[in-house]
């Protein structure tokens, strides 16, 4: 069977910020491991389908759920400042979440104890998530 890890990130590696602004303190990068056999049979058909039925999308311009975007509920998730369409897309898509089989692996750093530490020499945040979280996924 062959796996593809998703990606995304929360947060910025940018070090200078986190000693400034303590909600730019942490990074991470969270992966989810799925079966691509899993992904084309089930995952990307009930996501399509989510998608088609909550939001305008068109084949050509295939719709990421941004959280960013979902939260602000800006377009193309404009349809989620009706309280009962935000409810039942919410409801929908933990059932999804609860339905899809993956592993998820997480990896965060503190990058103001980072700065704290190393002093003279500092990993790129973004790097060193990068690489923990690989090393994860590999073994």
């Amino acid at each position: 069977m062959k796996y593809r890890l998703y990606v995304d990130e929360v947060g910025n590696p940018g070090l200078s910020a986190s000693l400034q602004h303590p909600n730019e303190r942490f990074l991470s990068l969270t992966g989810a491991i799925i079966e691509l056999g899993h992904v084309d049979r089930v995952v990307a058909p009930m996501l399509d389908e989510l998608k088609r039925r909550y939001f305008e999308t068109h084949a050509d311009e295939p719709l990421i759920l941004h959280r960013k975007e979902i939260v602000n509920r800006r377009r193309p998730f404009h349809a989620l400042r009706d309280p009962g369409i935000e409810m039942a897309f919410n409801r929908d898509l933990l059932l999804l979440m609860r339905t899809f089989e993956y592993t998820v692996i997480t990896v965060v750093i503190d990058k103001h104890e980072h700065l704290q530490r190393y002093k003279v020499w500092h990993y790129d945040p973004y790097h060193y998530c990068q690489e923990v979280l690989l090393e994860r996924y590999v073994l």
